[in-house]
């Protein structure tokens, strides 16, 4: 599992990990910020963790090389994509061609792509006067949000709502989703 900040979709996955039958463990968790809660809360929870960004592997095809190496030795069978802020390298994504997950804070296409992340996307699914957004978890290829949607979870956008309060419900419905499609994976469900 890739992370850069907070690790609340890794704590869902950890926690739905621990879930009798789950099916699933999580192998490790890389983080492009040292300081990342995300690998703090991995390590206290003896989930093999690792710091890889441009200030440990200068080189993006060495970094690339690094993510792509720790996810193999630590015998990864697919990889989550959680607030990971930067775009995975090709010899990664070619390693787990159709096997890298990634959650989006509203639905896909329409409010993905370069730059739109955080806040941002809550203040244009406002601005744009949908009904319903919702978290959408879909496949990495190798651009911003343009691979295939796995699923999506509707969120109502109510009268009233500010970014941040979109946001707050949008990323409880993140801890449902991702979890539901990572035991649909592990029980061998088609995605």
């Amino acid at each position: 599992m890739l992370v850069s900040h907070h690790g609340s979709n890794l704590r869902a996955l950890h926690r739905a990990s621990l879930e009798p039958g789950a099916g699933f463990e999580i192998a490790v968790v890389i983080g492009n910020n040292s300081d990342a809660a995300g690998l703090a809360y991995a390590r206290e929870n003896r989930i093999p963790a690792r710091h890889l960004s441009g200030a440990t592997h200068p080189d993006p095809g060495a970094l690339d090389d690094a993510i792509r190496t720790v996810l193999v030795e630590h015998a990864a069978e697919w990889v989550v994509t959680a607030g990971y802020m930067k775009k995975l390298g090709p010899r990664t994504r070619g390693q787990f061609d159709s096997r890298i997950l990634n959650i989006h804070p509203a639905p896909l296409p329409r409010f993905g792509g370069a730059g739109m992340f955080g806040l941002r996307v809550h203040e244009a699914v406002l601005a744009s006067g949908v009904a319903v957004t919702g978290p959408t978890v879909q496949l990495v290829d190798g651009d911003y949000d343009t691979g295939r949607v796995i699923a999506h979870h509707e969120v109502p956008v109510l009268a009233g709502d500010t970014a941040e309060t979109l946001a707050a419900r949008v990323l409880a419905a993140e801890h449902v989703v991702l979890p539901r499609v990572v035991r649909d994976i592990a029980a061998g469900k088609r995605l």
